[in-house]
């Protein structure tokens, strides 16, 4: 079924252009595959779908993960502040953009960072303690600019 529904996902993104996932999730419905926002994120995340200013895209063929963009692409593309409350992280970002920098930052697998919760417009990091938390932040502030 997951194979399934990633195929039915290339196929959609290299028909029309995609500007959100809810937009993603009600193309696969009309096609019958009825997923959750998680499970929306971790397709996203797996297929190494990138948002852009037009929207969601897939990169094409064997070396997909050179062509995508890192983090600090991202980031700078889309990250507006970083703020810190103790052990947390609350990153603001371009309106629509939260969950394409939330994976970007799980996909880095930094040490600093236990987790991300991704909205609209804002990511929480959460890291081990304050000290990591400060020197993540540094670094994203870095990355942004």
């Amino acid at each position: 079924m997951k194979q399934q529904r990633h195929a039915t996902i290339r196929e959609i993104l290299g028909q029309v252009p995609i500007a959100s996932q809810e937009e993603l999730r009600r193309k696969l419905a009309v096609r019958g595959f009825n997923v959750t926002q998680a499970t929306l994120s971790r397709d996203i995340h797996e297929l190494h779908l990138y948002k852009g200013p037009s929207g969601y895209s897939i990169t094409n063929g064997a070396d997909a993960d050179d062509s995508l963009p890192g983090i600090r692409e991202v980031l700078r593309s889309f990250g507006l502040e970083a703020r810190q409350a103790l052990n947390l992280l609350v990153l603001i970002t371009t309106t629509g953009s939260a969950q394409p920098v939330a994976a970007g930052i799980d996909y880095e697998d930094w040490a600093e960072v236990i987790g991300t919760i991704a909205g609209d417009d804002t990511v929480l990091v959460i890291c081990p303690d304050n000290r990591q938390a400060k020197t993540l932040k540094t670094r994203i502030e870095g990355y942004i600019g």
